[in-house]
Order: structure tokens, then C-alpha cells, then sequence
């Protein structure tokens, strides 16, 4: 017989695992869904990694109070199972007698918020804690809370918990159809049916797609294109907080910040577009990003460049995070999760549950016995494998280095390779391990990495 599980859930992005988590460890039996060879390979990969305390956000609407508590959800959690953060702080810094004039209508927001750490700041102040910044910088709002975390490591903690606890992780079942019938919904895919109780819609940029398939038509995602620059770690120095720009009615802008994994980042541009898949970068883009970060930190651009990457938004035409429960199909739609979702993950997977309890599903409570499992921590400023003289000794292959760049060891390659939800393609080994992320961008290591991967898909 056809298995049917408690819930299905489609997209395996930072939301999708969360949700994965949360039913797992609750004892549902649980169905992730990706179209996909890899969880976290849409727009969960290409962000700004910061973890957002939550102090812009519009005051009274869900995303501030799931914001608000999913950092310290998060806080939490990265520091049980070793997710790389960094508390960095940040600093909103105005540039124009307009932008100095709503500091404190920034800061009573964040007030609002429940927020209250902010001060506003003169320029000597702002240039004491900046000193790279440019010139003619007027004043800022500190935000002390504001953070960088690998969101990377993020997305695999949470399906880590989920697997333990008996995920089905279904990769490349790429959704077609769905048909409700007796209680039971059976989800067509491109790699067969899958049934369920539930059906949780969480597909991020192909959310209203799968939302017309159960017959609605109440909102519209347009792919919202961010393009970055990353620079080389030599960088990292200039930067030593996250510094933002004053939000307008345009949007928030162009951020510089430090990452958790030694470099620095400019961006992201901001383009609506009509192709779900574009995460292209182009010159336009860069040309923008670049005589941005010419007046915010000059002597950035004298740095070597790394990388340049784009990511999608998921944006609708909702003020808000869309969270909808249709108890009679068995059906829970979420849109519109912003670039706070990271943020926001685990506190929208518990109202998510709360919302499907109170539509019918059996309450159950997490085992208290469970532990979460520990991710290998791959920030700067963190002890690796090959700093670690007597981890080398008792397995000399954590002592061997396959990319210089970034410093990874075979062994933590053989990890990635053999962990309990292997990476499906190269470029989800090179999040788990860092594998041809660095400053030569595998043009040394690639060859190697490609022939250890694909060894160990031979030897499957």
C-alpha cells in the first residue's frame, strides 16, 4: 500500500527544513519536496546571512513578532549545535540632512518593535566605530543586536534534526498536480505521487504556483533580483560591523558587511524580474553596486573580488508574511517570506504548528529527549580541522588540505559525502564544506572535488 504521511511539505529551503524539524521532532511522520537536487539550492543560498533582530520591521505585523522571536530561537540554537555567528552590531549611517532627520523615527520604530537597544549617534561617533567609511557621513543609529550567521549550515542543522527524527527527503520531485480525495491529498510529482494528511506550501518562489493547484489565486510572486559582491578576506578588516543604509520609500538599499566566513560583501541591488530562475549578475548591476560602495567604503573597491553572485526574492504583492490554514483540504500556504525568513525560520515553524493544531492536527510535544546534532562550524573565526593538531592525529585525513583557499580537509569532505543527507550535487558539498568558494574559486581544487564527489556517487 501507498504510504501516507501526516504532512507533505513542498520546498526545502531555510523554511521548508524549519517546518521539517518542527513535525519531525513532534512525531509526525513528514515528506520534504524539492524540485531540486539539494535542500536550500533556491533562494535560501544567495543572502545576506544577517541575523536580524527585527527593529525595522513594520510594528504589529506577524513578521515583527516572528522576527523578533526567531533571533533568539536562532541565537539559541546556533549555539547548541555550532552554527558559525557573529555578534558585529550594525550601524545605520545617514548622509543627507534627510536621512539624519529620521534617525529617531527609526529608533521609535524599533521601540515599537520591542527593540530598545538603538542609540543615535554623531559622526565622530559613527567615523570612531567605521573608520574606513567615507567621507561625509552626518550621524547613524547603532543597532547592536544585529548579527552574522552562516545560513548555509543553518538550512542542514535543521534537516539534520528532521532526518534523525525520520524525514523523508524527497529530492527532484519537481510538483505537478494535486488532487484532494477522502481526507487525503496525493501530490503528483516529476518523480511519482506522494500522499498526505497535510500539505504545507512553502516553495518560496514557486509558492503561487502550487497555490494555484489547490485553487486559489491570491497572490503573485515576482522574482526580485539581488545581485553581491563578495571580496576577498584581506577585506574583512575594513569592515568590522554591518553597515546599513537609512531606508526610503525605494527600499532598504545597499548594505557593506562582514561574513562569518572572512570576507566582506556589498550589496544587494534590488530588480523585479519575470524569470523564476535568473539569478544572472551583470554589468549594469555591478556598475550600481560599485559606485555605491565608492561613497560608503572606498577603499573596499581596492580589494580583490572573489565572487559576485545574485540571489531571488520571493516578493508578493502582501504588506506581510502570508500564512493561511485551510483545514477542510488539509492545506497550509506561506508567501511572501522575506529575506528575515532565515531570521524568522524556527519561530514561523512553531506558529505554523499552533495554526495546524488549532485546524485539527493531533498536538503532539517534542520528545525532550532529543538532542539536536552538532554542524561542522565553518566561520573564520572559529578553530577548523587542520588547526587541530590532535583531531589530525587520530585521522590524519582532517590533516590533509584539498582546497587551500578555504582550508578544507579531505576528512571534512569525506564527512559531507557520508553524512546522513549527503549533498546531492557539487554545489551542495561546497556549502556544507566551503570546497571552491575561496579566492581561486576552484580553479585549483575543482578537478579533485569533482573526482571525490563523483567517486562517492559511483560507490552508492
Amino acid at each position: 500500500m501507498t504510504k501516507i504521511y501526516d504532512l507533505a511539505i513542498i520546498g526545502a529551503g531555510v523554511i521548508g527544513c524549519a517546518l521539517a524539524r518542527e513535525f519531525s521532532r513532534r512525531g509526525h511522520s513528514v515528506a520534504l519536496l524539492d524540485s531540486l537536487a539539494d535542500f536550500g539550492d533556491g533562494t535560501s543560498k544567495a543572502n545576506t546571512a544577517i541575523l536580524h533582530t527585527g527593529f525595522d520591521a513594520t510594528p504589529g505585523t506577524l513578521e515583527s513578532r516572528l522576527v523578533a522571536q526567531g533571533y533568539a530561537l536562532l541565537l539559541n540554537y546556533a549555539q547548541q549545535v555550532g552554527i558559525a555567528y557573529e555578534n558585529t552590531g550594525a550601524i545605520l549611517v545617514a548622509w543627507d540632512t534627510e536621512q539624519v532627520a529620521t534617525l529617531p523615527k527609526l529608533q521609535e520604530k524599533a521601540r515599537a518593535n520591542g527593540y530598545l537597544d538603538t542609540e543615535i549617534i554623531d559622526a565622530d561617533a559613527v567615523y570612531s566605530a567605521l573608520p574606513q567609511l567615507g567621507p561625509g557621513a552626518l550621524g547613524g543609529l547603532t543597532v547592536p543586536g544585529e548579527s552574522i550567521i552562516d545560513p548555509w549550515s543553518t538550512s542542514l542543522a535543521f534537516i539534520n534534526d528532521a532526518t534523525e527524527a525520520g524525514l523523508e527527503f524527497l529530492r527532484e520531485h519537481r510538483v505537478t498536480a494535486v488532487r484532494r480525495d477522502g481526507g487525503v491529498t496525493t501530490v503528483t510529482t516529476s518523480a511519482g505521487s506522494v500522499q498526505a494528511n497535510w500539505v504545507i506550501n512553502a516553495a518560496g518562489l514557486g509558492a503561487d504556483i502550487v497555490d494555484r493547484l489547490f485553487g486559489y489565486d491570491r497572490f503573485t510572486v515576482t522574482p526580485r533580483r539581488g545581485e553581491l559582491i563578495v571580496f576577498d578576506k584581506a577585506a574583512r578588516a575594513l569592515v568590522p560591523k554591518i553597515v546599513l543604509p537609512v531606508p526610503t520609500s525605494r527600499g532598504k538599499g545597499v548594505l557593506v558587511a562582514p561574513t562569518v566566513f572572512g570576507n566582506a560583501m556589498l550589496g544587494p541591488t534590488s530588480e523585479d524580474l519575470e524569470d523564476r530562475s535568473d539569478r544572472s549578475t551583470g554589468q549594469a548591476g555591478i556598475a550600481t553596486l560599485l559606485e555605491k560602495g565608492r561613497r560608503i567604503m572606498p577603499l573596499l573597491l581596492n580589494e580583490e573580488v572573489t565572487a559576485t553572485y545574485a540571489g531571488l526574492r520571493a516578493a508578493i504583492d502582501h504588506p506581510d508574511y502570508f500564512v493561511d490554514v485551510d483545514a477542510g483540504e488539509g492545506y497550509v500556504c506561506l508567501g511572501g517570506i522575506r529575506s528575515t525568513g532565515l531570521t524568522s525560520s524556527l519561530a514561523l515553524a512553531e506558529h505554523v504548528n499552533e495554526l495546524m493544531v488549532e485546524a485539527g492536527l493531533p498536538s503532539r510535544m517534542t520528545d525532550g529527549r532529543f538532542d539536536s546534532k552538532r554542524v561542522p562550524n565553518l566561520g573564520e573565526s572559529f578553530p577548523r580541522p587542520y588547526q587541530q593538531a590532535e583531531l589530525i592525529r587520530e585521522d590524519p585525513a582532517y590533516g590533509e588540505i584539498v582546497c587551500f583557499c578555504e582550508r578544507v580537509t579531505k576528512g571534512e569532505v569525506r564527512d559531507a559525502l557520508n553524512s546522513p543527507v549527503p549533498p546531492g550535487d557539487l554545489g551542495g558539498l561546497k556549502r556544507r564544506t566551503r570546497v571552491m568558494m575561496g579566492r581561486c574559486q576552484g580553479f585549483y581544487c575543482g578537478a579533485a572535488i569533482e573526482c571525490l564527489f563523483n567517486k562517492d556517487k559511483h560507490n552508492e
